[in-house]
């Protein structure tokens, strides 16, 4: 959701633990959690709001959004050059050139040495 993974929440957790102690980690556990819930309620009930105001609208406004979920996750693995590097090199390989063309004179004049 915010783009964190867990060896991120295992730092912010050590971090917790050396800032808070092993006394106060347990209540502020409990107490980001009840947050955490509150704003989804209040993100779901916001949700169930707009869609009962809106009704059939609101699924008008949400397709042209989908259709650039696409587009948006093309853009956004361009920001890993690994995924684009392998991405790259796994595609279908393009068909062989002739080679280079042949100029009319060689690259080296033999006569000259």
């Amino acid at each position: 959701m915010f783009g964190i993974s867990y060896e991120k929440l295992f730092v912010l957790a050590v971090i917790a633990l050396f800032v808070l102690g092993p006394e106060r980690l347990p209540a502020a556990a409990t107490w980001v959690g009840q947050n955490i819930r509150r704003v989804r309620e209040f993100a779901g009930h916001a949700n169930r709001q707009l869609r009962s105001e809106l009704g059939p609208e609101f699924d008008q406004l949400r397709e042209p959004l989908e259709q650039l979920r696409g587009p948006l996750q093309d853009l956004r693995s361009l920001r890993d050059p690994r995924s684009a590097l392998m991405r790259h090199l796994l595609d279908e390989p393009s068909p062989p050139s002739n080679g280079p063309v042949p100029s009319a004179r060689p690259a080296v004049d033999t006569d000259a040495t």
